[in-house]
């Protein structure tokens, strides 16, 4: 079971890995962030940051430090990780990578009602799917190709190419079972959308195991 934090945020971590290098103001937090690609590994709200900052100097996980003024621009208050942060950061990134925790995603979403839709519109639609992740996957692989970092900052990049793969590789036997008619249930799926759905027909989730 995930731990409950006093910013349960992750861009608070996002935070956490970049101020440990030094002290810095929250637009040099952000500009970091994005410099590091954070915004593509988390789920970052930039408009959350002051906030998140804010909450994470009361929990104690950073401290003022100084401020500073550039021109007529307004102050800038400079932020440094304190040693209950760099423990905040540490645990919380031993929980990422031990503790696995469901993660909702879109597809499984539209998994789940896939019977709305007739096969032969499914199978166009897995294909426009498969094509739009082979297109991302070799992107992927050049971006991955050219970089000259360490492998060590390189591994999420490496993680997301797999699970690319893997749901390329999944939606393309879902629609060659499909397209060669071998899906079991597939000519009960098609008669629904000539007669309509019987609702009497459609599992309770409790039925599939899932209670």
């Amino acid at each position: 079971m995930a731990t409950k934090r006093k910013v349960n945020n992750l861009l608070a971590l996002a935070v956490l890995s970049v101020i440990v290098q030094r002290p810095m103001h929250r637009y040099e937090i952000a500009a970091t962030l994005r410099a590091h690609g954070k915004d593509r590994d988390m789920d970052i709200k930039w408009g959350s940051l002051y906030t998140v900052v804010q909450n994470m100097e009361k929990a104690g996980f950073l401290e003022v430090v100084g401020s500073e003024r550039d021109g007529a621009r307004p102050e800038r208050v400079i932020y440094r990780i304190t040693d209950a942060g760099r423990t905040e950061m540490a645990d919380w990134t031993r929980e990422l990578l031990a503790a696995p925790e469901p993660e909702h995603h879109r597809f499984t979403a539209g998994l789940s009602i896939l019977a709305v839709l007739p096969p032969d519109e499914v199978i166009v639609l897995l294909g426009t799917r498969i094509a739009a992740l082979e297109r991302t996957i070799a992107t992927t692989r050049a971006e991955l190709a050219a970089l000259t970092l360490p492998r060590l900052f390189l591994v999420e990049s490496e993680f997301g190419l797999a699970m690319l793969e893997a749901e390329a590789n999944w939606a393309r036997s879902l629609r060659d079972e499909l397209a060669a008619g071998t899906f079991e249930g597939l000519e009960l799926w098609r008669q629904w959308h000539v007669d309509g759905m019987p609702a009497e027909q459609i599992p309770e989730l409790g039925e599939r195991g899932t209670d």
